[in-house]
């Protein structure tokens, strides 16, 4: 079996996440710089490694204000802690187009275990010859467990940002000619 390379297509991809506000809306926010490289023995990406690069510098929620808080020690301290990544584990087939992708990521020093839901949407080959494949990501973290404890009360009861943050993402990637 041949390893095969493939690396995120930037133009074709995007890392989001969501959490509640004032426990009443959800505040979307994306990473606008980051990487995903996946190693796979011939096409299959059951037996994949997969890493992912962060920029959390490139944090961008629609308000300024509320992405430099989000690039502050109050949250990912960017200064101090550029990048997040991950690294899987294992990769597991739970239905004919899902998995299970499990792995470690990194947020501000501390690393922990996640799992997220992958929905393949297929390999097919760009008008300029390129092997690309695609995958939707789907899954949920507790803020607390990397140390992003900010929050405040709310007069009424609860607080204002949930721990609970949603992480989607639609990820292209396209097979090295190496």
């Amino acid at each position: 079996m041949a390893t095969q390379k493939w690396i995120s297509d930037p133009t074709h991809s995007e890392l989001q996440f969501k959490v509640k506000h004032l426990m009443i809306s959800k505040i979307t926010g994306s990473f606008t710089d980051f990487t995903v490289q996946a190693e796979t023995q011939d096409d299959d990406f059951q037996s994949a490694q997969i890493t992912a690069k962060v920029q959390l510098d490139s944090v961008v929620t629609g308000q300024a204000d509320r992405d430099k808080h989000l690039k502050s020690g109050d949250f990912f301290d960017t200064e101090a802690n550029p990048t997040m990544d991950f690294t899987s584990s294992k990769i597991v087939k739970t239905g004919d187009e899902d998995y299970e992708l499990d792995g470690a990521l990194t947020i501000k020093g501390v690393t922990k275990p996640v799992s997220l839901k992958l929905e393949y949407g297929g390999t097919a080959v760009d008008p300029w010859g390129n092997t690309k494949a695609a995958f939707s990501i789907d899954g949920k973290i507790s803020r607390k467990d990397w140390g992003l404890t900010y929050n405040a009360p709310l007069e009424a009861g609860g607080v204002m940002i949930s721990d609970e943050v949603k992480i989607l993402g639609e990820i292209q990637l396209i097979k090295s000619a190496e």
